[in-house]
């Protein structure tokens, strides 16, 4: 008995199929037909409760495996979607698409269409969910990373395959930002790479300045010709352009943009095509975690480019250097969103009970008057005297006062924060510690971000709704009072971690893994079965 599917074959390593159901094969009555069918559709759904009701209350007709135009149209939208699994950093083994299309092929009976039928429903909901919101589960990668990925229900992804064009529907699925498609785009750009061999031999040198000349010289310029940094050129020194070259480069990895070919600038230099795709692969994942509307206006701390930014549509119209959390322990910046409410202008300081009892009171258990800029309270709120207090009668667990600084510009939150309440105590800040900003890597604080100038990043924000915005935050700042200031609309804050971002114009850029949070997802990605697709440095 012939398959009751016809099945087409691979082309060009794309399975691009055309199901149709052969009319007039089962032999059998019509209604011992649609019987088998409902009943194996029942029987395979049955351990799945939401695609049960669905098929329940969807009396059991067929979504894939019906004789329509638009059951036609279903069945070839999803074989083609996960043919090109791979092309979204998927892993395409998660679908078994030949043994789909084996299984399909292999249909001989109604009650096989209809077992086939709810394995075509489970595979379509499993590559919806993955290419949406994302392979991974956040938080099972790392705890630091506190995003919270909610799977639509299955009734909504049945309703869209249901009810709209099944090509749009499943070109609805991936993220629709702008950075979704420009990394896209870069992830493509990188794999032709890897096929023509990459970016050539890595530079073999430690360090090289103006003025130089040898082979390393030109091992250096072919590489940032091979980078698209430098026109061809057959200099064999390090003269203006390639200084230019490498300040360019610098700029766009991160650096500081010097021209000199230290020994930063070497390692990111020639880090190869394969390891620049596992960053594009995994902030594209990233991107899935992150699906929400950004909002027109945002706020945006990349934790691996040291910086937060405000953009206007998609539109950098801010930019700062920031410190992160330092990496170690437990002052590590996690990653979530937010929306900034108010700023705190003349700020105190209130110690958080971690750096209070692991940090301060040892200090003051060895001298009583250490860190004398901070001041202590008891539980009812009133200003305490150390002479009065036996700081050896205490420990971690028992230590009974706060530790508060008042507004000063000597204090550590600087003249300013900026406030997102959250759960995590993390907001945005000014610093005394300005020295902290020349560095190239720039983790030193305990998880909140500190603005290099931060005062100009008020100005942005005040723009909004203040005529005047430097006059008037100067006005509150002057009055040296700890001064709540409203924003009348919120802005939606989005800390992130991407070794690979792009830019509405320009080249992707890349960045250093600080905590090493990418090659933990890429690892647990390359377990779920995502692949590179060649080897190539």
């Amino acid at each position: 008995m012939k398959s009751l599917l016809r099945v087409p074959r691979l082309r060009h390593t794309l399975m691009i199929a055309s199901l149709a159901l052969m009319s007039a094969v089962v032999a059998a009555p019509a209604m011992a037909q649609v019987t088998a069918f409902r009943q194996a559709v029942a029987e395979a759904a049955a351990d799945d409760r939401e695609l049960a009701a669905f098929y329940r209350s969807n009396d059991y007709r067929p979504v894939w495996t019906g004789e329509a135009d638009m059951d036609r149209a279903r069945r070839q939208a999803l074989v083609q979607a996960l043919a090109r699994a791979d092309l979204h950093g998927l892993p395409a083994v998660r679908y078994d698409l030949p043994g789909l299309m084996a299984r399909m092929e292999a249909a001989r009976s109604m009650r096989d269409l209809g077992l086939i039928e709810v394995e075509l429903s489970r595979t379509y909901l499993r590559y919806a969910r993955d290419v949406q919101s994302g392979v991974l589960v956040p938080s099972g990668v790392d705890t630091d990373i506190k995003r919270e990925v909610t799977d639509r229900e299955v009734s909504a992804y049945m309703h869209d395959i249901v009810t709209r064009a099944p090509h749009k529907a499943m070109r609805a699925l991936p993220p629709q930002s702008n950075e979704y498609a420009r990394l896209l785009k870069e992830k493509l750009r990188l794999e032709r790479l890897m096929t023509q061999g990459g970016w050539g031999p890595a530079v073999p040198a430690q360090t090289l300045r103006p003025g130089d000349s040898g082979q390393a010289v030109v091992a250096l310029r072919n590489r940032l010709i091979a980078m698209g940094y430098m026109t061809r050129s057959s200099a064999h020194s390090y003269d203006a352009r390639l200084q230019e070259a490498v300040q360019t480069f610098q700029a766009e990895h991160g650096l500081e943009a010097d021209g000199v070919a230290g020994a930063s600038t070497m390692t990111a230099l020639n880090i190869p095509v394969a390891e620049r795709l596992k960053s594009v692969i995994v902030a594209m994942e990233r991107e899935r975690w992150l699906s929400e509307d950004r909002g027109q206006r945002h706020i945006l701390v990349n934790l691996t480019d040291f910086s937060a930014r405000i953009l206007d549509n998609d539109q950098v119209t801010f930019q700062t250097r920031a410190v992160i959390g330092k990496n170690v322990g437990d002052r590590r910046s996690p990653e979530f969103s937010d929306e900034m409410e108010h700023m705190v202008v003349n700020p105190t300081w209130h110690v958080p009970r971690s750096i209070t009892v692991k940090e301060y009171l040892p200090q003051m258990k060895r001298n009583r008057n250490a860190a004398s800029h901070l001041k202590l309270y008891n539980r009812n709120g009133r200003e305490v005297s150390r002479g009065a207090i036996n700081f050896a009668a205490y420990n971690a667990r028992n230590f009974p006062f706060a530790i508060k600084q008042p507004p000063s510009p000597r204090n550590a939150l600087g003249l300013v924060k900026f406030m997102f309440p959250n759960k995590y105590n993390i907001y945005l800040h000014d610093t005394p510690q300005k020295a902290l900003f020349d560095r190239e890597k720039r983790d030193f604080s305990h998880g909140c971000i500190r603005l290099h100038q931060p005062f100009d990043f008020a100005y942005a924000l005040l723009a909004k709704q203040e005529t005047n915005p430097q006059g008037y935050f100067h006005s509150v700042l002057d009055t040296r009072r700890e001064t709540y200031v409203e924003l009348k609309q919120h802005v939606p804050v989005h800390i992130i971690y991407r070794t690979a971002f792009t830019q509405a114009q320009g080249r992707t850029q890349y960045r250093g893994d600080v905590y090493g949070r990418d090659a933990r997802i890429w690892d647990a990605l390359d377990k779920a079965g995502v692949s590179l697709g060649a080897v190539q440095g």
